[in-house]
This record gives C-alpha cells, structure tokens and sequence, in this order.
C-alpha cells in the first residue's frame, strides 16, 4: 500500500506564493508520474501540473508561467511552486502519484486533498 501526504495548502492573498509537497511512502519501486489535481465548488477535478521520472513536465494553460513542479525522487516527493496566485487557483488541491510496487503491480493513488484560499 501507498500513502500520499499533502501539505501547504492555505490561506494567501491574490499575487502572492504558496509551495505544495506530496511525499509518497509504503511499498514503492518506482514512480513515473507525479502531479498536482484541482477541484474548486462545483466543477470537475483539473489536471494542474504532472511530472515524469526525468525532466518531462505537463501544465495546465491556466498556469503556465505562473507554477512550477518538480521532484525529489530519492525522497519520493512532489513539489508544486504557485506563484502570482489569482482567486480563481482557489480550490482542493490533490496530490496523484502512479506506483509501481515491488510486488509487480501498478497503482494510481490520491492524497487527502489540501485546501488553497485565494483571497484578499
């Protein structure tokens, strides 16, 4: 089993910054792909950011420009960089991670959600 922790999340004024961390944890060999999902009141949950094994990142046109993702892969970790925040970023941010285990299987996992209030 495998366990994302979410943390960052909160309260910041429109142009301000705020960093996101998901450390994944429990029986991993190797992760592919990590990213950031969101999903503000009353609409579907949006790809933010994801980032592969190497280099390789994908951004939502929203906020492109605006937020970076990176990883730490020996720490299993996901970071999101959200810069010049608007009120419409406000939402539930939800850390994805693809897993391969060491028993062979794959598995796509969520974390808890952590809130981002965008607000002045």
């Amino acid at each position: 089993q495998v366990q994302l922790m979410e943390s960052g999340g909160g309260l910041v004024q429109p142009g301000r910054s705020l960093r996101l961390s998901c450390a994944a944890s429990g029986s991993i060999f190797s992760i592919p792909v990590m990213g950031w999902y969101r999903q503000a009141p009353g609409k579907q949950r949006e790809l933010v950011a994801s980032i592969g094994s190497g280099i390789n990142t994908n951004y939502a046109d929203s906020v492109k420009g605006r937020f970076t993702i990176s990883r730490d892969n020996a720490k299993n970790t996901v970071y999101l960089q959200m810069n010049s925040l608007k009120a419409e970023d406000t939402a539930l941010y939800y850390c994805n991670a693809y897993v391969w285990s060491y028993s062979g299987s794959s598995s796509n996992y969520w974390g808890q959600g952590t809130q981002v209030t965008v607000s002045s």
